[in-house]
């Protein structure tokens, strides 16, 4: 079993002047709702103001990099421009190879639109084996749960924030 989490902040980060947005897929929704449960409730704790965080779906993972960068577009187009974004999505491996391909070629293009957006974009993208991995590191499954990383990367978007954002030099 892996290591649970980013454990401990490095230090005590003031998210009350952030606007964090979440874009999250549908598919495997019960995950999902659990995982951005996790990342709002965490994001609270550290300050932010539930009014300051955007949420929007897309149909699923393949489409979150077309969506966040469409979300972070609007919302800067309507003057309220996002300080990070939180890509969320569950891809589950079946019997084909559509699982290594959306798995790929998501993260890949996540990565690569950091730069073009020019603000954090938090991978949010869990790639399981198994459905109960997937519940395991939602913290669904208290039997066998790691803990929710919906937590994780709601410190890591006001981390990046606080330290590399807009405001931050």
């Amino acid at each position: 079993m892996a290591v649970k989490g980013l454990g401990q902040i490095d230090q005590v980060y003031d998210g009350s002047k952030l606007r964090i947005g979440i874009i999250h897929a549908r598919w495997n929704r019960v995950i999902i709702d659990a995982l951005v449960k996790g990342a709002i409730e965490r994001m609270k704790s550290l300050g932010v103001k539930e009014e300051n965080i955007v949420l929007e779906t897309v149909p699923g993972s393949y489409e979150l990099p077309w969506g966040t960068k469409r979300l972070v577009d609007r919302q800067k187009k309507l003057g309220q421009p996002l300080d990070a974004v939180i890509p969320i999505g569950v891809l589950i491996k079946g019997s084909t190879m559509h699982f290594e391909y959306i798995s790929d070629s998501t993260t890949s293009a996540l990565m690569n639109l950091q730069e073009k957006v020019d603000m954090p974009v938090i991978f949010g993208l869990l790639t399981c084996l198994t459905e109960e991995q997937a519940f395991a590191r939602a913290g669904i499954d208290e039997a066998k749960s790691m803990h929710n990383h919906g937590e994780d990367w709601g410190a890591a978007a006001v981390e990046m924030s606080c330290k590399f954002g807009a405001n931050a030099f």
